[in-house]
């Protein structure tokens, strides 16, 4: 694999950042199966794509 084509993983505290959350929030998101997630040790990680793809799926029109 080459390192272009690498996912970069966050942060629930920089997921947080992003959404402008809490990162309580981000973890409900989590175990909610809202948002994808790995578990890395007792940690997880998010995918930024998975952040893209969350924030796409709850996008409304203002209106």
């Amino acid at each position: 694999m080459q390192s272009d084509a690498r996912a970069r993983f966050l942060t629930a505290a920089e997921v947080a950042g992003l959404l402008r959350v809490s990162t309580m929030t981000v973890y409900r998101l989590i175990k909610g199966g809202q948002l994808a997630a790995v578990r890395v040790g007792k940690s997880y990680r998010v995918r930024e794509d998975d952040v893209d793809r969350y924030l796409a799926s709850t996008y409304t029109e203002a209106g």
